[in-house]
């Protein structure tokens, strides 16, 4: 995910879910203003866990450039098991995907089982991964200067309106 379609490519993905997530909350909203309930994930008629699974495909594609397919020789692993320092990048892009395949996959498991608390659970799972995402952009860059740092404090901000919401 070092490379520039490693972040343009995932950020297009957020941005039309983002997209989908506004337009059904306007509709939903427009249609029932005195009961309106904001959804973390929308259901579809024909495939109720379309959106989550494109999140577990997205995610698990995400985890295996960085991890396998992205390094240099294909392994995020030393021979003594170690972690190459020039791949540790590579783990922090990986941990927000396997956040977010964490999230959808209990949110498809919860839905199916119905507990009580399933959305309480769901919306704590879904902040925990935007947590995560936040605190990765606010560590990840050392100068925090320059168009890479202003990248990084709107993404930083748009984290913490999510986790705000969820």
């Amino acid at each position: 995910m070092g490379s520039l379609i490693g972040h343009v490519l995932p950020g297009i993905v957020f941005l039309t879910l983002g997209l989908c997530h506004l337009f059904n909350n306007i509709k939903l909203y427009s249609l029932y203003p005195n009961s309106f309930k904001s959804s973390l994930w929308f259901l579809t008629s024909k495939l109720r866990y379309l959106e989550l699974f494109f999140i577990i495909a997205g995610s698990s594609i995400s985890i295996s450039i960085d991890l396998f397919i992205g390094p240099a020789k294909h392994q995020p692993f030393d021979p003594d098991g170690a972690t190459p320092s020039n791949h540790l990048r590579n783990f922090e892009h990986s941990s927000v995907s396997i956040f977010f395949f964490v999230y959808a996959s209990f949110a498809i498991i919860l839905d199916r089982f119905k507990p009580k608390a399933q959305l309480g659970i769901r919306q704590l799972l879904g902040a925990v991964a935007f947590a995560n995402q936040f605190f990765l952009f606010y560590l990840h860059s050392t100068d925090h200067n320059g168009l890479e740092g202003q990248y990084h404090l709107h993404l930083q901000v748009l984290a913490l309106v999510v986790i705000e919401i969820a």
